[in-house]
């Protein structure tokens, strides 16, 4: 086992206030550290997703473990094959290489804190889903930057069949 010590000098402090938004209702992402910020120890996303909204397809990443701790509603988490719902201060955690997806609850709305550790830069990531969402990129160019991002897209008959 080897261990990542990060190297930065200084408290990351983000204000709420100050913290970009990506997208709205019903799935908004708000960029709080990315990468670059704590050394590489860690990226961290708060996703708003409103009543039985899909936050993100299934997909792995390859060299980070994935933390869901939901501050507020209910979710269903994708992890591997098993599919789980948490609620309101449940935690999970994926490992690296396991498929995961997450998607508010049907009739529920969910705010999630998500953490990337080690941390990949993935702000770019999700403008990078926005502008797909608005027609100024193609899903061809969000493919060919999977590896980019260690987000790698994946079919889950669990997932599918869920609902």
């Amino acid at each position: 086992m080897s261990l990542f010590v990060p190297k930065f000098d200084e408290s990351v402090i983000v204000r709420d206030a100050e913290a970009e938004v990506v997208g709205g209702a019903p799935v908004g992402v708000k960029l709080l550290a990315d990468s670059s910020a704590s050394g590489g120890a860690l990226s961290t996303v708060r996703v708003t997703l409103g009543e039985g909204a899909d936050g993100a397809r299934p997909h792995l990443h390859h060299n980070s473990a994935e933390m869901f701790y939901l501050l507020d509603g209910a979710a269903e988490l994708l992890s591997g094959d098993d599919i789980v719902t948490a609620e309101r201060g449940d935690l999970v955690i994926v490992p690296p290489g396991k498929p995961h997806a997450f998607a508010a609850v049907p009739g529920s709305t969910a705010d999630i804190l998500i953490v990337i550790t080690p941390g990949v830069e993935r702000f770019e990531y999700f403008r990078h889903l926005q502008r797909l969402r608005l027609g100024e990129a193609t899903l061809e160019s969000l493919l060919e930057a999977q590896e980019l991002y260690d987000n790698h897209y994946l079919r889950s008959v669990a997932w599918e069949g869920r609902r």
